[in-house]
């Protein structure tokens, strides 16, 4: 069953109890990260393996996103903001025990390539806050996976 979270804003990136920030340079240009974040949500199961599902609700304002094992989510994008920031609220999950989650995308000049660092931003009970920390190592290992996969998608479309 679905369950509604905190209507958070963009300052809880800032001030969440759990933030778990990631950061990774690749080789594609920010324009072309960005795109493929905001743009082509449909492709985020192509690059990110725990999504099997991303699709934009709402006319863009919104995403579908469903992962390995069942989880789902209803979001609202909160920026969009091409090509340094994007950012979206968990509004649904089937999810046990959060109360709040806010992920942002920034990207930055770095050289030729871009700077993307991941912030997850999250509330919960605190077994679910002790969890988080204890994860972070698997959720840096998925970023890091993630944007590697994404670079090299990124870079086989030019060809």
């Amino acid at each position: 069953m679905a369950r509604r979270l905190s209507p958070v804003g963009l300052d809880f990136v800032q001030s969440a109890p759990v933030r778990l920030v990631f950061s990774r340079e690749v080789a594609a240009p920010p324009d072309a990260v960005y795109r493929a974040l905001a743009d082509d949500v449909t492709g985020w199961p192509q690059w990110f393996t725990a999504v099997t599902l991303c699709r934009p609700t709402g006319g863009g304002t919104g995403r579908e996103v469903r992962l390995k094992g069942g989880t789902r989510f209803q979001e609202s994008i909160l920026a969009a903001e091409g090509p340094e920031r994007y950012a979206y609220r968990i509004d649904e999950t089937n999810a046990p025990g959060l109360r709040a989650l806010v992920e942002e995308w920034r990207l930055s000049p770095a050289g030729t390539g871009t700077r993307v660092q991941w912030t997850f931003a999250v509330d919960g009970p605190a077994p679910l806050r002790v969890a988080l920390k204890l994860g972070r190592a698997g959720l840096g290992r998925a970023f890091r996976d993630a944007v590697t996969a994404l670079d090299k998608r990124i870079g086989s479309s030019k060809a």
